[in-house]
């Protein structure tokens, strides 16, 4: 089995076959292959590709920092990388794919992979007038308190998209999807500021491993 892309012959090579065929004539450890560029000590590249696609299988929901550090010879560099690439594919593809917000449920559905994540994250979604999907983003990851999570950093994003509405999104790791008062304080200073701002605060949804809530079925927004 060939482990080293010096191993095969130039027309095999992963650069190769995308300058000639394009990405979709390679296979998903090629991939993974080109995203890292080499292997590591005792890890040559096509090996460690193939133990990557075979961690992650078919399940998207595997990809993750720490999952993919636990793969003898990704480090945190080579996680990065991953992470990065699949990132960037995702975002395009959303955008492509002209995905709307339409209710809570929705905003569930973009952000599902942070369902049972063990920390707090904040996370956005900016809209264009017909509720179509511009962007989604991680803002902050931590214990969220209004004074940490700041409508600057909330908002900036969505001046610079031009974003006619945005969502907020956070999940609660204890899995219990009731807002805080810290959420309900937090909620209400950034639906202020989106009223000056001429932003139009859609929802915001806390996320749980089986269940949500919505401020604006509850009558908060």
């Amino acid at each position: 089995m060939v482990r080293q892309i010096t191993e095969l012959f130039k027309d095999d090579k992963p650069r190769e076959k995308v300058a000639k065929k394009g990405p979709g004539a390679l296979k998903n450890y090629e991939l993974f292959a080109l995203i890292l560029g080499s292997g590591g000590k005792g890890h040559p590249i096509f090996e460690l590709s193939r133990d990557i696609e075979k961690a992650l299988g078919d399940d998207p929901e595997k990809l993750n920092f720490e999952t993919l550090k636990k793969i003898p010879g990704v480090g945190p560099a080579k996680a990065a990388q991953i992470m990065a690439a699949f990132e960037l594919g995702r975002r395009y593809l959303v955008k492509k794919e002209g995905r709307r917000i339409v209710n809570a449920e929705s905003v569930v559905e973009i952000f599902r992979e942070y369902r049972d994540r063990r920390q707090e994250h904040f996370l956005t979604a900016t809209l264009d007038g017909a509720g179509g999907l511009i962007a989604q983003r991680v803002v902050f990851i931590g214990t969220l308190t209004q004074s940490l999570v700041h409508p600057r950093e909330v908002f900036a994003d969505a001046i610079a998209d031009r974003a006619a509405g945005i969502v907020f999104a956070h999940n609660h790791p204890s899995g219990s999807v009731e807002p805080s008062s810290d959420d309900l304080a937090l909620t209400r200073r950034l639906s202020e500021a989106g009223k000056l701002l001429g932003i139009e605060i859609i929802d915001h949804v806390i996320i749980g491993k089986d269940a949500f809530y919505s401020f604006r079925q509850s009558g908060l927004l």
